[in-house]
């Protein structure tokens, strides 16, 4: 109880016009950041760090917080609108967010997902301020061995749930991402794999260009030549109310409060974010659900489900990052940073030197929450007016854009021409039935798995028993296992005669 009431105190103590102007401010342009491609929540944290040194430490805070807040929701509304994803942690929003505009429900799919973001980052800030300290002793527990298990476990996830009728095809796409995944410098060694004499590739396969590239260009090239494109005729004209919208997301109450648990679960892992916790919620959510056939065509649950895992990976990534001062994901390893050059330096000792911190920085994400919620309902009515530009006017700004936000992370002109080699590749690809989505969930953890493999290995000798020795590590193997097994034709003859059985019996 006394944990609350500091907490109520510290809140009442920033709602006043000048943070609520700042917050409100900042989560904005975190929402622009976010939904466009390329530009991400790491990039604009990095350039905004440099801008806050002189400013008043918590002016800083609230600035970088309601960026990073707001990053997180607004990747959402080009992976909904226009099928490409604004930050890789909105990949998973794709698979039903962008059919439900297809179906004229986009208003609807981003008042749910606004809804979802609102809550994950409510579940995150109880997280933060309530469980931190027992949550990352159990996240000590995570070594080499489960990292490696967890990255191949994510990746099967995003394979299977991006291609249901056939999950072969999203398994290859992980694979493919590995594999591109290790060209470069190697880490450990430092020896070149697979540059080919490129001094351009030495430094590796950059997320951010491939993800354009895969996700950008062939959808590009599909709304130009006619084939994929909403019909502003078919947009939904009666609209529906806040009270309604809560309904509706209120119908998936066990999805919320999952989904929140995952996301800040997985976003205390230090190094992994919002990716790999919005494919798990969405895999949790596709496999607890009674309409698993609407899943890739237009589930609501499947906008929800990591949109509340990505945005409640906001509060359990600073869980790490403050209490033991290591980085929960990308964005708060630039946050770090930023902390330390305001004089805060975080690990066990802050709440000794800053006893309130931690309260503070929660009350920020409770601030922030709102913010989302309050901007996302004014601009979800003018976005959906997208659909009324004409794709030729629409898809060369569309193109700027991409090129823009390929170009900005590294500034090499090399990342331009992979987001347009990937690009050509990416639509061949998904001609032939190959989702994206695992392919750059593959190149994303490419370097997880490398790494944290050859360490483990380096650790036992060469040894694999203690992958199964170890108990998480063994439950995410046996969770790979299952995963590869449930997708067998005879696993699924069996599932469909069970099914059966249960309706017959009701």
């Amino acid at each position: 109880m006394s944990s609350l009431i500091r907490f109520i105190y510290i809140l009442g103590s920033f709602l006043n016009a000048h943070v609520l102007i700042i917050i409100g401010a900042s989560t904005a342009l975190g929402i622009v950041v976010g939904a466009i491609p390329g530009l991400t929540a790491t990039l604009a944290i990095a350039l905004l760090t440099g801008l806050t040194f002189g400013l008043v430490r918590w002016e800083a805070f609230n600035i970088l917080v309601g960026v990073y807040v707001g990053a997180m929701f607004g990747g959402s509304l080009s992976a909904i609108l226009l099928n490409i994803p604004g930050t890789g942690s909105a990949s998973a929003t794709v698979l039903d967010g962008y059919p439900l505009s297809l179906q004229g429900k986009a208003y609807t799919a981003i008042s749910l997902s606004r809804i979802g973001a609102f809550f994950g980052t409510l579940i995150g800030f109880v997280f933060l301020i309530s469980i931190a300290s027992s949550l990352v002793k159990a996240v000590l527990h995570f070594t080499s061995f489960e990292m490696t298990t967890l990255a191949i476990f994510a990746v099967l996830v995003a394979g299977t749930v991006s291609s249901p009728d056939l999950p072969i095809k999203g398994w290859i796409g992980g694979l493919f991402g590995l594999l591109l995944s290790f060209v470069g410098m190697d880490s450990i060694w430092s020896y070149n794999r697979f540059t080919f004499g490129l001094m351009g590739l030495s430094t590796g396969i950059p997320l951010i260009p491939v993800l354009i590239g895969f996700f950008g260009i062939p959808q590009i090239i599909k709304i130009l030549s006619g084939s994929q494109w909403v019909n502003p005729q078919s947009i939904e004209t009666k609209e529906v109310g806040i009270v309604g919208q809560f309904k509706l997301a209120f119908k998936y109450f066990a999805t919320i409060i999952r989904s929140g648990i995952i996301g800040a679960g997985v976003g205390a892992i230090p190094g992994i974010g919002g990716k790999i916790a919005a494919w798990l919620s969405y895999e949790a959510a596709y496999k607890s659900s009674k309409d698993r056939e609407k899943f890739g065509k237009g589930a609501y649950e499947g906008v929800m489900a990591p949109e509340i895992a990505n945005n409640a990976c906001c509060g359990g990534a600073l869980i790490p990052t403050l209490t033991l001062g290591i980085p929960g994901d990308p964005p708060t390893a630039v946050f770090l940073a930023a902390l330390m050059l305001h004089g805060v330096t975080p690990g066990p000792l802050l709440s000794i030197e800053h006893p309130d911190f931690i309260f503070q920085m929660a009350a920020l994400l409770f601030i922030a929450s709102f913010m989302v919620f309050g901007l996302g309902l004014v601009i979800a009515k003018p976005v959906c007016k997208i659909f009324e530009i004409p794709p030729a006017i629409l898809m060369p700004i569309v193109t700027v854009m991409c090129i823009i936000g390929g170009y900005a992370l590294n500034t090499r002109i090399t990342d331009v021409f992979l987001l347009f080699i990937f690009g050509i590749i990416g639509y061949f690809l998904t001609e032939m039935g190959y989702h994206p989505a695992p392919i750059v969930l593959g190149l994303l953890l490419g370097g997880m798995v490398d790494n944290n493999l050859r360490r483990a290995l380096m650790i036992s000798d060469g040894s694999i028993l203690p992958f199964l020795t170890r108990p998480i590590s063994l439950v995410f193997i046996l969770a790979s296992i299952y995963i590869i097994i449930s997708q067998t034709s005879l696993w699924r003859k069996i599932w469909k005669k069970q099914r059966k059985n249960k309706i017959h019996n009701k």
